[in-house]
């Protein structure tokens, strides 16, 4: 009987893989962490300061999933202060729904 109840598992398993996707990507482009000495400002030996580069990063990701109805993507890019991004969306009764957004130093 159980074999029987995990061959249907595997069945059904198979069958819904195949109305589903989903994918994602993530790249950073970061380095690592540096001390940095700073002189001036009256310090004669200066003073160590925790640096960290320049930050920048990009992700993406996408569900097509035919059997729930969920389907949604979103990507996003970071270059230091700078993010810029947009999703998408498929709401209930079918719209889709596309949103873009960016926020800076200045913007927030």
């Amino acid at each position: 009987m159980i074999s029987k109840i995990l061959c249907l598992a595997a069945v059904v398993a198979s069958v819904t893989a195949q109305y589903a996707h989903s994918s994602q990507y993530i790249h950073r482009h970061d380095g690592h962490a540096q001390p940095v000495v700073i002189h001036g400002h009256g310090h004669e030996h200066g003073h160590v300061v925790d640096y960290h580069t320049h930050p920048k990063f990009e992700f993406a990701y996408k569900v097509d999933d035919h059997h729930t109805g969920d389907h949604k993507s979103q990507h996003e890019h970071r270059d230091g202060d700078v993010v810029k991004g947009e999703y998408t969306l498929q709401q209930p009764d079918g719209s889709i729904r596309h949103v873009e957004y960016h926020g800076d130093h200045h913007t927030g």
